[in-house]
């Protein structure tokens, strides 16, 4: 993955800190699968680092194209609301930099196809 590119894994988060391990998790099974991408986790609220100090780091370090991944089930209010509103205010913030926001993780087909397998097992 080119350096100035990078992934942000963005989850709700939680007062328990044990919560973030899975999600923390699949951003090491990345950097595992793609030696050298860069993969962080954000998180809405409850645990650190939220969006706007994630991509601060990774523009200060460089990077200067940041897909996010919601790392939630479906397409809630969060999903819905909240992070769009919070990547316009980053895209206002940072016109230099593109921001990718893409769809909930969990109505990727790939994603879909993986938990049924797992349920059925």
């Amino acid at each position: 993955m080119n350096e100035a590119r990078a992934i942000v894994l963005f989850a709700h988060g939680s007062r328990d800190p044990a919560w973030r391990a899975p999600i923390e998790a699949v951003a090491d099974r990345m950097r595992q699968i793609q030696p050298g991408s860069r993969v962080v986790c954000a998180y809405l609220e409850l645990t650190e680092p939220d969006l706007p100090s994630t991509v601060n780091q990774l523009l200060t370090g460089g990077v200067r194209a940041i897909t996010i991944w919601p790392m939630f089930l479906g397409t809630g209010r969060h999903a819905r609301e909240d992070l769009p509103r919070l990547v316009e205010e980053l895209r206002a913030q940072h016109p230099e930099a593109e921001f990718v926001l893409q769809a909930a993780i969990g109505e990727h087909p790939d994603v879909l196809e993986s938990m049924a397998r797992s349920a059925l097992s």
